[in-house]
């Protein structure tokens, strides 16, 4: 596994991608476009769906490919499939009998199954260089399309031993246009990674989610933050994860085993002290404390906005934000009046008042002259709370 260079500090100059082919506007494909239109990237659009192409085109996507030009015109640079992983290969072997690029790539979040496939049905596996750009979101469609989905993400590389050099290159150069951090390595290895940070935790998500359907209303009322960022993903569509899921189904199962392990014997001992004096420090409720420890562990495990394994220390200002158009936008611009960066907000509603509080976390060092400038701003600032 390792980061492609593109000639990045050689010396060496970087694949030039002027004309992208973007097959599928959904999330993904339209989110690709966008990215690149912002570019100056010309992009070309291709979607069966009528009405997802022509809004996509609508967002400033780019324009459709049967209008882009005669038949004889020349190929693009690149051609991203980005469609459900059963129908990539299909869709590729077709791409590339036209002669729609001169790489080709894909968006899946699965890889040896399409891989595989691909070989199967006789695609030149020498310009197909399969990806998976690590972003995402709940929604789906071109709506939900951002051209910043990929800023400062992983963007996966798995080639197969046939790749051309150059063809891994000007698909690294696509993730790097995009604002992504290429990195290539083997799709079994890849299949395994995202099982463990993307399909099981998806999973996991839905099975805290699905107990909320039996839930009373009152239960519901109480919902916080962290049940919603617990169950963000599960909004996720149900027959688009079921595919995802069968095509990495080993890996998926085997973390879910784990996970099922870890689940069944805390359950186990928190029935077992259930009805006596609340002890946290009990024998019996080791396995709890022992899984609550492993999971603050492996959270400090993932990598920040900077890109360390470890986070930084961040500390959390409370802010009271009135719940109304243009709040967060103001309260964005006195921080950066106040010359001093947001690492990352959450925003907690009141339910029944019209206001909320944003939690804004900053870096230790920035926490006074913030404060006091939102202080002197008129903000509702509680430092420490």
């Amino acid at each position: 596994m390792g980061n492609t260079s593109g000639g990045r500090g050689t010396g060496e100059q970087r694949p030039s991608v002027r004309r992208v082919a973007v097959v599928g506007t959904g999330l993904i494909g339209t989110s690709v476009a966008l990215a690149l239109r912002s570019r100056d990237v010309d992009v070309v659009l291709s979607d069966p769906d009528s009405a997802s192409l022509r809004l996509a085109c609508d967002l400033g996507a780019g324009r459709p490919l049967e209008d882009s030009a005669d038949p004889s015109s020349a190929p693009a640079d690149v051609a991203v499939i980005a469609a459900p992983p059963a129908v990539i290969p299909s869709v590729l072997r077709r791409a590339q009998d036209r002669g729609l690029a001169h790489v080709y790539t894909d968006v899946a979040s699965v890889k040896a199954s399409v891989l595989a496939e691909a070989e199967r049905t006789g695609c030149d596996m020498a310009t197909f260089v399969p990806g998976h750009p690590m972003g995402g979101r709940e929604k789906q469609g071109p709506g939900a399309a951002r051209a910043d989905l990929f800023l400062g993400r992983s963007w996966a590389l798995c080639p197969s031993g046939k790749a051309d050099p150059q063809a891994v290159a000007v698909v690294a150069e696509l993730a790097r246009l995009c604002g992504a951090d290429p990195t290539v390595l083997d799709a079994g290895a890849h299949d395994r990674a995202v099982a463990l940070v993307s399909h099981a935790p998806h999973v996991a998500s839905s099975a805290v989610a699905a107990r909320l359907v039996s839930g009373d209303g009152a239960a519901l009322t109480l919902a916080g933050q962290g049940v919603r960022d617990v169950t963000r993903v599960a909004g996720g569509d149900p027959a688009m994860w079921s595919e995802i899921l069968t095509h990495n189904a080993a890996p998926v199962a085997e973390v879910l085993h784990a996970m099922a392990a870890d689940l069944v014997a805390t359950a186990d001992a928190l029935r077992a002290t259930a009805g006596r004096t609340p002890d946290p420090s009990a024998e019996a409720l080791a396995p709890v404390r022992d899984l609550l420890e492993r999971g603050h562990s492996g959270h400090g495990r993932i990598p920040g906005k900077h890109g360390t394994v470890h986070r930084p220390d961040y500390t959390v200002i409370p802010v009271v934000i009135p719940d109304e158009p243009g709040s967060l936008g103001r309260l964005f611009a006195a921080a950066a009046e106040a010359g001093v960066n947001i690492e990352d907000v959450r925003i907690e509603h009141t339910p029944g008042l019209p206001l909320g509080v944003a939690q804004l976390y900053v870096l230790p060092v920035a926490v006074d002259t913030l404060a006091r400038a939102l202080a002197a701003d008129g903000w509702s600032v509680h430092p420490g709370a």
